[in-house]
């Protein structure tokens, strides 16, 4: 791919779903779900004559995301106002907080640690609250109408701008993967709940300036909008067009990324400190008490499942990505102590099959002993690596016993070698030019070991079958030599 040069700087907004009201008000935060604009109040809303509050609880949740991220502590902060007239921000303005002169996020610096030799410098975090979320009637671009529904506005969002150190689409998809796994870790986000995380990335090819995408919502939608954007940019690059900086919206339907608007700059906006709301004091003793509460973070579950249960660096990596993997693999291993052959079943076949059935690890309906006693079942030869993906399979799909499966559906594996070599006589009658090829060509022996899977739909012990072939093979070569 044409893209020298790439810079990427990400700039990722996540709810704070652990809290049970927004920002600056009482409103509930469960929003999803209800008619629009009945979760709103006059505080959320900016009616005159009202005051915001700060939540405590957002900024613990803020200083844990700090501390996990390296970041140092700002212990005099306060909110600004962002000025920009949009019908999602109800008062014309939004509370946020400011990184330029006489600014104070609530941290600054720290870094993510990507696992693969590279590390995402983070240049902020800080708090601010969620705009209205825009409702389009049609598209974006062909829209008759636009509705806005305040019921999220005003919920608690912390966002996280990284210097532009991401030099590839996959980077980005693996940093926002990583910052998602991290955030769940610390129980302040809930990233199974859909708009929870929303990412804008600021893009840069050398010969060009920089670009803003805005509207990704999905870490599939980061790497593909930044490929689009990379390959346009590259394009007018080499043709000796100049790029514009803009701000350009993500069209997932048509998967091309839109000019919204010309790149307003820091000054557009206005920032001035928020006059109703006092600056906020982070002592050292409120952040020891946050640091002692401070749960398991990934990198060192990671090292735990490696160094003490024998799981390989791979499988555990793709373990701590998602938290709720990792929580249903401690609570298997507590039925089934063979982690590295559990965790083998859980980030293949179980991970695949949830994707088929389009479902979620907390969706899972399955008991963890069920998955112990599944892998047992392979463990006593009763069933085939093929036959335990059919079981698991209704497993998942019913949340039955797999016994209860095995014994209902007659899915023993076929052990009996006598068995097996009237198939295996069948298969080479009913395959004599197959036959033919594998007396000369080992891959065709393939070949032969299917067509017994298929006629024992699965259930035939795959090793001693292609022993059989194998011996009787060696038997017509034999005989033809004599």
């Amino acid at each position: 791919m044409v893209g020298d040069g790439v810079k990427i700087g990400l700039e990722v907004h996540c709810q704070l779903t652990s809290l049970k009201t927004k920002l600056f008000c009482s409103c509930p935060t469960d929003y999803r779900g209800k008619p629009p604009n009945t979760n709103i109040c006059p505080v959320c809303m900016g009616e005159p004559g009202t005051l915001p509050v700060l939540n405590k609880e957002a900024v613990r949740a803020a200083v844990m995301v700090a501390l996990a991220l390296h970041s140092k502590i700002s212990r005099f902060t306060y909110f600004t106002r962002k000025n920009y007239f949009y019908p999602d921000m109800a008062k014309n303005f939004q509370i946020s907080q400011y990184d330029g002169v006489g600014g104070a996020p609530i941290a600054k610096g720290g870094y993510v640690d990507l696992g693969n030799g590279k590390v995402v410098r983070i240049r902020r975090l800080q708090l601010e609250e969620d705009p209205a979320r825009l409702v389009y009637e049609g598209t974006i671009d062909t829209a008759t109408a636009t509705l806005v529904d305040y019921n999220r506005h005003g919920v608690a969002l912390i966002e996280i701008v990284t210097e532009p150190d991401i030099t590839s689409p996959e980077d980005a998809r693996r940093f926002l993967q990583k910052l998602r796994s991290i955030l769940e870790h610390l129980g302040v986000f809930d990233g199974e709940l859909e708009g929870s995380m929303r990412c804008d990335a600021n893009i840069s090819l050398e010969g060009g300036v920089r670009v803003e995408i805005k509207n990704i919502s999905s870490y599939k939608d980061v790497e593909r909008a930044l490929r689009f954007e990379i390959t346009r940019q590259s394009s007018l690059i080499s043709r000796g067009i100049r790029v514009v900086r803009e701000t350009r919206f993500w069209d997932e339907r048509r998967r091309v990324t839109v000019s919204l608007r010309v790149k307003e700059t820091e000054e557009d906006y206005r920032y001035f400190p928020e006059p109703d709301l006092p600056p906020v004091v982070i002592t050292d003793e409120f952040i020891d008490e946050v640091k002692r509460s401070l749960p398991i973070l990934p990198d060192e579950r990671k090292r735990i499942f490696v160094e003490k249960y024998g799981v390989s660096e791979q499988n555990a990596e793709v373990l701590v990505n998602d938290k709720a993997l990792a929580d249903f693999f401690e609570d298997c291993l507590k039925h089934y102590g063979k982690a590295q052959e559990l965790s083998n079943l859980l980030v293949g076949d179980f991970l695949a099959q949830l994707h088929s059935l389009n479902l979620s690890v907390r969706e899972v309906k399955v008991k963890p002993e069920y998955i112990a006693k599944l892998l047992r079942l392979l463990d006593k030869k009763v069933l085939t690596g093929h036959l335990a993906k059919a079981v698991l399979r209704e497993m998942l799909e019913t949340g039955r016993d797999p016994e209860a499966i095995v014994e209902e559906k007659g899915l023993r594996r076929i052990g009996s070698r006598e068995e097996l070599e009237k198939i295996v006589d069948r298969v080479f009658r009913e395959n004599r030019k197959a036959v033919e090829d594998a007396l000369v060509n080992e891959k065709a022996v393939h070949f032969l070991v299917g067509q017994v899977m298929r006629i024992t739909r699965g259930k035939a012990d795959p090793n001693l079958t292609r022993q059989i072939i194998k011996n009787k093979l060696e038997k017509v070569r034999a005989s033809r030599k004599a």
